[in-house]
């Protein structure tokens, strides 16, 4: 019989839908220009098959776009008027969590690593550098340029290493059932982040 898990020693928080939210509305409205249903273009960018490449740097950002474009042409009309689309779509980059934030600075702050650990292309240094938090992250973990996605074990194995926390004191905060679950397997506690939260769990769980 196994007993409690451990005090969490660092947070490991994903990047988009955790510290960074994007506004399905905001999308929609141009999907509706293009006579598209709403969410239509994000589904294609997230069919397994497209997306994987992308986001373990077997293709560039550009190329994973232009896939997604091409895919779309015939919806639209051709594929420069998807393009267009495409391209207007990417200039959104979501929205931070001030909440999430304030947790990274409070979990820092009581001398405990934070890492962003992110399935993500290779422009992610560029957003965070962008929305002015790349020096909050004490290690960013990218897909992209690891070679190797979550949730597989690899993945969750170098981001530990990153912050030089072994896994079982490890805690990942994700909104992605798939990752929670792969996290765990890979021997890290595991936390399915929902927004509005109040991150009263995570808090507790690091001893704060």
């Amino acid at each position: 019989m196994t007993g409690p898990r451990p005090r969490a020693e660092a947070l490991l928080l994903d990047f988009d839908g955790v510290v960074c939210h994007h506004d399905p509305a905001r999308s929609a409205i141009v999907e509706e220009r293009y006579a598209l249903a709403p969410g239509t273009v994000f589904a294609t960018m997230m069919e397994w098959a497209r997306y994987l490449p992308a986001v373990t740097g077997r293709t560039t950002r550009a190329e994973w776009l232009d896939g997604v474009a091409e895919a779309l042409a015939d919806r639209v009309g051709d594929v420069d008027r998807a393009r267009a689309l495409v391209r207007e779509l990417d200039l959104y980059r979501g929205e931070l969590d001030p909440l999430v934030l304030a947790l990274v600075r409070e979990v820092r702050a009581a001398g405990l690593p934070v890492a962003l650990i992110s399935n993500a292309t290779a422009e992610l240094a560029d957003d965070l550098a962008a929305f002015g938090i790349a020096g909050d992250f004490d290690a960013v973990v990218n897909s992209s340029v690891v070679g190797v996605h979550k949730p597989t074990v690899e993945f969750f194995q170098i981001a530990c290493e990153a912050v030089g926390v072994p896994p079982r004191h490890c805690l990942v905060v994700d909104d992605t059932d798939r990752n929670v679950r792969g996290a765990r397997v890979a021997g890290l506690s595991a936390y399915r982040y929902e927004p509005p939260d109040d991150l009263r769990y995570v808090r507790a769980a690091l001893g704060l």
